[in-house]
C-alpha cells in the first residue's frame, strides 16, 4: 500500500527551477508591455539638441569656446541653429540669426576664458527647421 504522503511531492532544485523561470517570464512580460504602453518621447527637443552641443564643447567637464564651430556639426539634419556662448563678460556665437518663434534651451556650464582660468557661463541653444 502506497502512503499518501509520497505523492505530490518534487525536488527542491525542480521546485527552484520552476519558480526562476516563472518570473523570468513575468519579468519580460512586464517590460514589453511597459514598451508598448509608454509613449516615445520626441528625439528631436532643444534640450536634446542642446545636450548633444554640450557634450561636443566639453572636455573634462569644461566647455571650450574654441570648439563652437565644431558643435554646429552636431545640429540633427534638417535643423538650423545659433549656439551663444557667455562667461566672463564676453560672448561667443556661431550660426544665423534666429527667427523669433525658434525653440530655446540654456544650460549653466564651465567655461574656458584663459588656459587655467574657468568661470562659470551659460550655454543657449537657438533651433529651428
Amino acid at each position: 500500500m502506497r502512503r499518501s504522503s509520497g505523492r505530490g511531492q518534487v525536488e527542491p532544485l525542480a521546485a527552484l527551477a520552476a519558480v526562476l523561470a516563472v518570473s523570468a517570464g513575468l519579468v519580460i512580460y512586464a517590460d514589453t508591455l511597459e514598451e508598448a504602453v509608454t509613449p516615445a518621447p520626441e528625439r528631436e527637443t532643444p534640450e536634446v539638441i542642446l545636450d548633444g552641443v554640450e557634450r561636443t564643447l566639453e572636455e573634462a567637464g569644461v566647455v571650450d569656446p574654441a570648439r563652437l564651430e565644431s558643435a554646429m556639426a552636431a545640429l540633427p539634419s534638417g535643423w538650423h541653429g545659433n549656439l551663444t556662448l557667455r562667461a566672463g563678460g564676453k560672448q561667443w556665437s556661431r550660426g544665423p540669426t534666429p527667427p523669433s518663434d525658434a525653440d530655446r534651451a540654456t544650460a549653466r556650464v564651465s567655461v574656458r576664458i584663459a588656459p587655467a582660468k574657468v568661470r562659470p557661463g551659460q550655454l543657449r541653444v537657438v533651433v529651428w527647421r
